[in-house]
């Protein structure tokens, strides 16, 4: 089965010069698609970003976090483990302008099903998720059921 994804990104950090020098314009981006809510973008901090804006690492880090959680609670629905909260303090951890890895560490509370079951179903979404099958360095889950 094929998907296909369309965006737009726009830069919106010109302060009248352009990129006339590295510090005479802002990394302030907009990222749409039709019938969407923006999404106020920039660069990181570190790269003379706008901290209040969202960041390519963070949305990728994001990305993984919540393809886990959908694919998550896709499986326990299937198997009839009741989900009633799902919470991730994901991490990512870059080095020289690449990722290392990324850490998920959900914690699930469920009110019905099998605990152990609840716990396995982190790897099957794991195997499942398209962003973990589709970056070069590893996703890993340290999930919590209560």
């Amino acid at each position: 089965m094929k998907h296909h994804y369309k965006l737009n990104v726009t830069w919106t950090g010109n302060r009248g010069s352009g990129t006339s020098g590295y510090r005479d314009y802002e990394r302030d981006h907009l990222i749409g698609a039709p019938g969407k809510t923006a999404i106020a973008g920039s660069s990181d901090p570190a790269f003379r970003g706008d901290a209040t804006r969202w960041n390519p690492e963070e949305l990728l880090l994001a990305s993984a976090c919540a393809c886990h959680q959908l694919w998550y609670l896709h499986l326990c629905a299937d198997a009839g483990i009741v989900v009633t909260a799902y919470e991730d303090e994901a991490e990512g951890r870059m080095r020289d302008e690449r990722f290392e890895r990324i850490v998920l560490r959900p914690r699930v509370t469920i009110a019905a099903g099998d605990r152990a079951l609840a716990l396995q179903l982190h790897h099957t979404a794991h195997q499942k998720c398209y962003i973990a099958n589709s970056v070069n360095f590893p996703i890993l889950c340290e999930p919590v059921i209560v």
